[in-house]
């Protein structure tokens, strides 16, 4: 598929349809069937042997943070999230070098910031939420401004494939809404909020405004709203108005069962039949109700109007070690396949974290990881996990 795409872009270009520049970004057609991939979220800046494992997987597309990255001031490429005064030069031609190692590789990134202006992310905020963006509307200035001056400075990357606005942007954490909430609840918060600092889809569409005015072409992915959950998208009262733009949501649900936490309870949360408070009842989480959550983004999408290749479960997985990992992985793919949307697994080869690195074996244990990862030695950890197979028949199919 990738590259039937470059050979189309190759002939319209020399046919003279469209300017060379605007070909290596313009890349709505390449989401225009459906993309599976991984996120990247290291902190170290990913190299080319990297990508090409990551290539090798049968991923074509990574979502990829650098804000983990050390960079010339206190938040990479942002220099400081307390008060944005421009791209830090060192830190923009680091980014490059990693655009540079992708492309080679043949894997197509989404840019992802977990940090804009006044929402630092809470692990570098000594935990506490950065609200601060979501209330000062001098922050979302700032934000605009940013947006503005990355995408001028990458819209001729050919291995820019989007830029994702900002990770799982919670607008609504400090109010009182519940995150998994009654629907008409959610609903109700929206309209309140309608216009003012809290209105997402507003902001979005200002920074969507000032990307355009320096890159026409490139397309834009959006997280929904309250950590990027589907619910909370299909409380928009409607689409945006940019014809390029991506609506992404996140798939840990139920969140009780996938994460770390569950880990550590005596008796792990098993799925099928994990129980949750959701949407103002008790939910029993299996196959359906996966297919249920899921499908709240579709189905807003189809309201809309948009194709379902419009929709991206940008983020999804569970702790590795978790007994029912694949069972759940299994059904959230088959879920997003089932509709024609793109998704990509939460995450590929985490330098700092092993809870959701599907290459590791079950006989690796967390202890391991973080010794061998210590000592500079994390090339001997084995990589023939089951997980990652689950996950490679699909991409690879």
């Amino acid at each position: 598929m990738l590259q039937k795409f470059r050979t189309a872009l190759l002939c319209l270009t020399l046919a003279g349809a469209m300017p060379q520049a605007a070909s290596a970004a313009d890349l709505m057609t390449f989401w225009d069937t459906p993309q599976m991939g991984g996120n990247s979220f290291n902190a170290a800046e990913p190299d080319k042997a990297y990508f090409e494992a990551l290539a090798a997987t049968g991923a074509t597309w990574v979502r990829l943070t650098f804000s983990k990255w050390k960079g010339e001031g206190r938040d990479f490429l942002l220099g400081d999230a307390d008060h944005y005064k421009g791209l830090p030069p060192k830190d923009l031609a680091k980014l490059r070098e990693t655009l540079d190692a992708a492309q080679t590789a043949g894997v197509k990134v989404v840019i992802t910031p977990l940090s804009l202006p006044g929402a630092r992310w809470k692990q570098q905020n000594g935990e506490k939420f950065d609200d601060r963006l979501w209330s000062n509307p001098a922050f979302a200035d700032q934000a605009v401004k940013f947006w503005s001056d990355l995408a001028a400075a990458l819209k001729d990357h050919p291995a820019v494939a989007g830029y994702n606005l900002i990770n799982e942007p919670a607008p609504e954490k400090t109010t009182g809404l519940a995150e998994n909430g009654a629907m008409a609840d959610i609903q109700t918060w929206q309209e309140k909020h309608a216009g003012g600092t809290r209105d997402l889809p507003k902001l979005y569409t200002r920074i969507i405004e000032a990307i355009r005015a320096v890159d026409p072409v490139t397309p834009v992915m959006v997280d929904s709203g309250y950590y990027a959950n589907p619910r909370a998208l299909a409380a928009w009262p409607k689409r945006l108005a940019d014809d390029k733009v991506l609506y992404a949501f996140h798939m840990y649900e139920p969140y009780d069962a996938t994460s770390a936490p569950n880990m550590k309870r005596e008796t792990p949360l098993r799925y099928p039949g994990a129980q949750t408070d959701y949407a103002g009842s008790t939910m029993s989480w299996g196959r359906k109700a996966v297919a249920d959550h899921i499908n709240t983004a579709f189905d807003w999408a189809k309201t809309q109007g948009l194709p379902p290749t419009r929709v991206v479960a940008a983020e999804f997985g569970c702790m590795r070690l978790w007994a029912d990992c694949g069972t759940y992985l299994t059904d959230v793919m088959d879920a997003v396949e089932a509709k024609g949307g793109h998704w990509a697994f939460y995450s590929f080869r985490e330098d700092e974290w092993e809870g959701m690195d599907y290459e590791l074996p079950a006989k690796v244990k967390p202890g391991q990881f973080y010794w061998l990862s210590g000592q500079g030695k994390a090339g001997k950890l084995p990589r023939d996990g089951k997980l990652m197979d689950i996950l490679k028949a699909r991409m690879q199919k």
